[in-house]
């Protein structure tokens, strides 16, 4: 099949056995929505009833689920565990497209995942654009088990196809084809992630993360990923694996990657967690502290490399991104979290301190910057020593910032409460690490840095969080709201954002409106005497 033909959503597959067959059907089978339609045509014999079959049971989650063969009852209705509708219809003995009208097929396609055999008697009652076509014919080459697949549909199959397609044959290049797949939890982005699991046990983690659509333009003809220097493609990710396994430090290794479709097979570092029922491991969290300290004491290479003649540059953390970012909470918090309208001349209020605190940033030379350092992308690997016991991922985003950005990401982790007292260990932890390779280290300027950052980054997470709830349906992030807002109020003490908080009270009082005691500041935060070890946990 030519690389034409996969563009226009047209894709051939040589399937060795019934094992390959059947994980065709399986792949296809997780890629399947509600309203979808899977067309099987193909002589008797060929193997539609097995790739139906197989499909049925993935859905159903259930690998033993009677699947009789629908040729006399014409239809066969399932369901998911999760209550979901799911249809399989043979029309072989369909003799006019009329006699759908009687099965009630038709009016069941909007609520169902369908599986239609012998689709051609149906006529053109089957709507095309949700519909997958799946021809399956003997292989000549290998009539006894070998099957030839060829698989397509419209526009709102291409990526799919595509992402499905091209992550068997990296699982399969890779030595995983008898591999268990099992969806994990995605994160707040278009990325997914399976746990691969073989039968030794051993894992490996399938990351599927295709190329970045532009969304609307909103300033300067950019659409707000680019002006947030967000990651467009995977090229990122990968570029800063290597950058960060050349300083010893635990990313994960990439085993395979198809980097035109966006999709990595990498190691997986394991369930080890910086967290526990109480919270936050304090000695866990030093040491993620002190990690950051010991990469900060290097001059960092801007261009990384990607692949052979192909090159990442990471991008500057500029006033365009850091300024777009604050303005989420404008655009989304106040209106649907505080409920208020903000005139033009307030929202050029609120620019104009940013502007003045981000100058102030500005002055510190930039690093690397991760942007999300907290406990979900934070992993422990107690077998490893010195700072590989930190396992590192969700790091695509990064840009060169100041060094004070990700340690606010650890010490107000927007997944977990993290005590003022904790915090300011971790600002201790820091500055000891630092002052260690440079005796004129600036606690004071580093702190009052660390507090605009963290005011900066609560903002924006607040905006995300709600724009998470009102435009992308996912309420689940409002839980970790009021953690942000008060971390914003802990920020918001800091006498360098005094004009801020003031803002803040006079048009967005709201956050203001359930306030406990402040907490100390970490601009009082003393260092300790020197870089401690942390514990072993």
């Amino acid at each position: 099949m030519s690389e034409e033909a996969a563009r226009a959503g047209t894709h051939m597959l040589v399937l060795a056995d019934e094992a390959a067959t059947t994980r065709l059907a399986r792949d296809i089978a997780d890629i399947l929505k509600t309203g979808d339609i899977v067309a099987l045509s193909g002589h008797l014999g060929a193997g539609k009833s097995l790739l139906a079959r197989a499909m049925l049971r993935r859905l159903a989650e259930n690998p033993a689920l009677e699947v009789p063969s629908p040729t006399f009852t014409l239809v066969q209705s399932y369901e998911t565990r999760g209550g979901d509708l799911l249809l399989h219809a043979d029309l072989y003995r369909v003799r006019s497209p009329d006699e759908l009208d009687d099965l009630g097929l038709i009016e069941d396609l909007e609520r169902a995942i369908t599986l239609v055999e012998w689709p051609d008697r149906a006529g053109g009652r089957l709507p095309a654009g949700r519909r997958l076509d799946i021809v399956i014919e003997v292989d000549p080459e290998n009539p006894e088990t070998g099957r030839i697949a060829t698989l397509s549909g419209g526009v709102l199959w291409r990526a799919r196809l595509a992402i499905a397609i091209g992550a068997r044959r990296l699982i399969d290049d890779a030595g995983w084809s008898e591999a268990n797949r099992e969806f994990m939890l995605g994160d707040a982005s278009s990325r997914a992630y399976e746990r691969l699991t073989r039968e030794s046990g051993d894992t490996a983690i399938l990351m599927i993360s295709p190329p970045r659509p532009d969304g609307p333009a909103i300033r300067h003809g950019k659409p707000y990923s680019a002006i947030a220097h967000l990651a467009e493609t995977v090229d990122a990710f990968v570029a800063m694996d290597k950058g960060l396994r050349s300083l010893g430090l635990s990313a994960p290794e990439i085993l395979a990657q198809d980097l035109s479709t966006g999709l990595l097979l990498i190691e997986d570092l394991g369930p080890g967690l910086v967290i526990d029922a109480d919270g936050p491991i304090p000695e866990r969290y030093e040491a993620a502290a002190r990690l950051l300290a010991e990469m900060h004491r290097h001059t960092l290479p801007t261009i990384l490399p990607v692949a052979e003649a192909r090159d990442h540059v990471i991008p500057d953390y500029d006033r365009e991104a850091l300024t777009i970012e604050t303005e989420l909470v404008l655009d989304w918090y106040a209106p649907h979290i505080a409920g208020v309208a903000l005139p033009a001349v307030t929202r050029a209020e609120f620019g104009r301190i940013w502007d003045r605190l981000f100058d102030e940033v500005f002055e510190t030379p930039a690093t690397w910057t991760m942007r999300d350092y907290h406990s979900p992308n934070l992993i422990w690997l107690p077998d490893r020593v010195g700072h590989a016991r930190l396992g590192l991922i969700d790091f695509q985003d990064a840009v060169l910032g100041h060094p004070a950005y990700d340690l606010v990401s650890l010490g107000q982790d927007a997944r977990v409460d993290v005590p003022a007292a904790l915090e300011l260990r971790l600002l201790a932890a820091y500055a000891g690490a630092r002052r260690g390779n440079d005796p004129g280290f600036d606690l004071a300027g580093f702190a009052r840095a660390y507090a605009i950052l963290g005011a900066q980054r609560n903002t924006k997470i607040a905006g995300i969080f709600a724009r998470l709830d009102k435009r992308d349906g996912k309420p689940g992030y409002l839980k970790h709201l009021p953690r942000i807002e008060a971390y914003l109020r802990r920020d918001l003490e800091h006498p360098a954002l005094a004009e801020l908080k003031a803002w803040y009270q006079a048009h967005l009082p709201k956050l203001f409106a359930a306030q406990e005691p402040p907490a100390e500041a970490p601009a009082e935060a003393e260092p300790e005497a020197g870089p401690t070890p942390p514990a072993e946990p």
